[in-house]
């Protein structure tokens, strides 16, 4: 079978896909995984044949709209999902000729796209195929999908849709004690941390006394954006007894680590993680996954309207505080941690939830399901 995955436009909507279409490329299925010229190398990276459909990064679909004009940045949480709604409908509808120019050399049989790849759904309606939508974290919220149907209505008229149609199948990574309570019923599917790797050090297999926290603002980071915010961040908690490291992208390594004094750089974050007593970040889907699968206690400080929500289901379920932006003073972000640092049940709550992970279907499971949709 020809199996077309369609990701979003960061390394962070490529890793939560890596592991199905590496078991289907393992089970013996021709996969290849569209992207856009930035997230080229995590495809890469994870060894799967990946195309670049857009050489846009993702960050200009939100920033501009159709004709280049500048779009506002939201004011409010409704603003955002309108905001970031659209943006994924825009880079959807920029991908879907050159998908639609690989499906006339490559024709898949089935297409799975990242939750708000919206061009995987209306590639796969075109050419009467199967299609598989793959969550990449906790939760979207479903103003996303409302917005972006709006902005594809002239695609959607095209190809003489209401709407953006409906899953075959549904893939769900987000284990059941933490996923909204009004989701539609899905495949649960067993998280598997995935990112780009290193030569590992010994350093990162486990400390040799005290505590390690790690520190993270996510893939996204760059000069001039989130990293004054990472900067605050290490600043907050650099008052602790524990060792200090900060995963951040190479690109602002050297910076960083010039700017903080502390080890700072791409981590192998499945490995590093596990060596760890705490993580804080900025709430990014992926990496609280990972500290989840990790069995580790985690603050969060969301960074925009869209993880609040999942954030405050983790901390409501006990493995995890957090602290909302203006909340965040030194003082509270120190207490905070120190205080799930210390206090047992974090790190009991947090196991509890990287076990029930470990019980969820396997991705060469789920495979099998996924094949015999076509």
């Amino acid at each position: 079978m020809r199996i077309l995955f369609v990701t979003g436009g960061s390394p962070a909507t490529v890793f939560p896909l890596t592991p199905l279409a590496t078991a289907a490329r393992n089970a013996g299925h021709e996969v290849i995984v569209a992207c856009n010229d930035e997230t080229a190398d995590a495809v890469a990276g994870a060894g799967l044949a990946g195309l670049s459909v857009s050489p846009v990064p993702i960050r200009e679909h939100f920033s501009t709209d159709r004709s280049g004009s500048p779009v506002a940045a939201p004011a409010g949480p409704s603003e955002h999902a309108e905001y970031i709604g659209r943006g994924f409908g825009r880079m959807a509808a920029a991908y879907l000729a050159p998908l639609g120019r690989l499906a006339e050399q490559w024709r898949p049989d089935l297409v799975v796209g990242g939750m708000l790849c919206f061009s995987a759904p209306l590639l796969a309606a075109r050419l009467g195929v199967p299609y598989v939508r793959h969550s990449w974290d906790s939760g979207e919220p479903p103003a996303f999908d409302t917005a972006a149907e709006r902005e594809l209505r002239p695609e959607l008229d095209r190809l003489g849709l209401d709407g953006v149609p409906a899953a075959d199948l549904w893939i769900d990574i987000c284990p059941p004690s933490v996923r909204p309570a009004d989701a539609p019923a899905a495949q649960p599917m067993r998280y598997v941390p995935c990112n780009l790797q290193q030569p590992l050090e010994p350093w990162m297999l486990g400390r040799s006394a005290g505590r390690r926290v790690c520190i993270t603002a996510g893939t996204k980071v760059a000069l001039g954006y989130f990293d004054d915010y990472l900067v605050e961040l290490v600043g907050k908690v650099g008052e602790l007894d524990a060792e200090i490291v900060v995963a951040a992208p190479a690109a602002v390594a050297g910076n960083l680590t010039r700017r903080l004094g502390v080890r700072a750089g791409w981590l192998p974050l499945d490995v590093v993680a596990r060596s760890c007593d705490l993580l804080v970040h900025h709430a990014g889907g992926g990496t609280a996954l990972t500290g989840m699968a990790a069995a580790v206690p985690q603050l969060l400080i969301p960074n925009m309207p869209k993880l609040v929500p999942p954030s405050e289901r983790l901390a409501g379920y006990g493995a995890a505080r957090m602290l909302l932006p203006g909340e965040d003073t030194p003082r509270t972000v120190a207490a905070a941690a120190e205080d799930l640092l210390t206090t047992p049940s974090y790190r009991e709550r947090a196991a509890e939830l990287a076990g029930e992970i470990a019980a969820m279907p396997a991705p060469a499971e789920v495979l099998g399901i996924v094949e015999k949709l076509s």
